[in-house]
């Protein structure tokens, strides 16, 4: 029996996916674990590996289109096989999908319509994987096919699920209620302008219009989610970092040299931001109710401090996590960095390498940025916004001097880490930070 070539969810946000390029021809012979196609998500591009063994047939998955996730692109025939057709467009459980994925991204204003759509439509393209029969009888019973578990092919849902779970009660949805609900919040809602709105503003002729690509958009959808639903706190404070910076040069001058090609090179060159990671971990460490994430029926406390780290790449900026940073050494978090932030910009990280974090550093300092206010990354509940470090007055003893110092400031998540706790968090922070030896032990 052909088996079914799916495009996977390889991302938490990913609804779509675009397949950049088919790494096998019609017709291929291919085993288990070949390179099938390369996926361009949000954030990253992944190659997608064969599920069986045999024949590669039908592929239906165009390049460079957007994809839901869940539907078939291909299918994998043994040999000898008879071929069937495959089907025009989408298969039977995803047809729903066609018209969406043919038009153009919606404006703004559409927001009351979608959310009053069929709720078969908003099914398919939440990509559960169902027969169009199991389907139909959820929509008849009123349940929602995303809280049942299926016992299919790949966890498609079948008949045999749809009925066990209307036995069962617990997968009932608010069918009737959901689109009444979602058009009352939509009218209520504060109302975004339009494109057609913005742009006669401006003079026809006085500029360009530069689509939106996926990431961009997602980082658009993700900062309006944590602006809206997170009550941001915000702290700030000045860090003294001559110490830090006589540390960072002794450490640097010392590093062994290792074989580079034809030469050698320093095993390790720590960067102030290393130092930083290191330290943010440190303190969050020694203050553990800090190191936490809210959910509305628990507070997550997390047991190690993984710290995600922004970086910018072309078209937005990706927050690839060094785990366990408060357990590693500097030279192995700058080393850990260097290979992050070169796959992040070539987009080849791994979905587990850029998604979780319990905490975040945002560091603007090489720009000359004074000081900002960074936006807190859900799950996480703290993000620490580092400025440029620069000479200043001081005060010390009575006597004005001259101090090398460096403004953070940290946002937090009121409902899980509030002033006073971050305020400890801070203070932690730049005790370890102008103490620097407290990082090497």
């Amino acid at each position: 029996m052909a088996v079914e070539v799916i495009l996977p969810k390889v991302d938490m946000d990913m609804s779509t996916g675009r397949i950049s390029s088919w790494l096998v021809e019609e017709g291929a012979t291919v085993k288990k674990g070949d390179l099938l196609f390369e996926i361009e998500t949000d954030k990253a591009a992944m190659e997608i590996d064969s599920p069986a063994a045999g024949i590669v047939r039908n592929i239906t998955g165009k390049e460079g289109i957007d994809i839901p996730v869940g539907q078939v692109v291909a299918w994998i025939y043994e040999e000898g096989e008879a071929v069937a057709d495959a089907p025009a467009s989408a298969p039977a459980e995803t047809a729903a999908e066609a018209p969406a994925k043919a038009e153009a991204p919606a404006p703004v204003e559409a927001a009351a319509p979608v959310a009053a759509a069929p709720a078969a439509t908003a099914e398919a393209s939440s990509g559960v994987r169902a027969s169009p029969l199991a389907r139909r009888l959820a929509k008849e019973a009123g349940l929602d096919l995303s809280a049942i578990a299926g016992s299919g092919p790949k966890g498609r849902i079948v008949k045999a699920d749809v009925e066990a779970a209307g036995k069962d009660g617990g997968a009932k949805a608010a069918v009737a209620a959901a689109p009444a609900e979602a058009a009352s919040a939509a009218a209520s809602a504060p109302q975004a302008m339009s494109d057609d709105q913005v742009l006669k503003l401006f003079e026809e002729g006085s500029y360009e219009l530069i689509p939106h690509d996926s990431m961009r958009k997602t980082i658009a959808r993700r900062l309006v989610e944590a602006k809206s639903t997170i009550p941001h706190f915000y702290l700030t404070l000045d860090c003294e970092i001559d110490a830090l910076l006589a540390l960072r040069k002794q450490l640097n001058d010392a590093a062994p040299k290792v074989k580079a090609g034809d030469g050698e090179k320093p095993a390790y060159k720590l960067s102030v931001n290393d130092m930083v990671i290191k330290a943010h971990a440190k303190a969050l460490a020694m203050v553990p109710d800090a190191n936490v994430s809210w959910t509305e029926n628990a507070m997550v406390k997390h047991k190690n401090a993984d710290v995600g780290v922004a970086v910018s790449i072309p078209g937005g900026l990706i927050t690839p996590i060094v785990r366990r940073a408060d357990e590693k050494t500097l030279s192995a978090i700058s080393n850990e960095m260097k290979d992050l932030a070169a796959r992040a910009r070539s987009r080849k990280l791994k979905t587990e390498e850029f998604q979780g974090g319990n905490t975040a550093v945002s560091n603007l300092g090489m720009f000359g940025i004074k000081d900002f206010a960074a936006v807190i990354n859900p799950p996480h509940a703290t993000i620490l916004a580092v400025g440029a470090g620069e000479q200043r007055a001081v005060v010390k003893d009575g006597e004005v001097k001259v101090a090398t110092v460096m403004s953070v400031t940290l946002s937090t998540d009121h409902r899980a880490v509030d002033g006073a706790l971050g305020a400890e968090l801070l203070a932690a922070f730049k005790q370890v930070i102008e103490n620097p030896m407290a990082m090497l032990v």
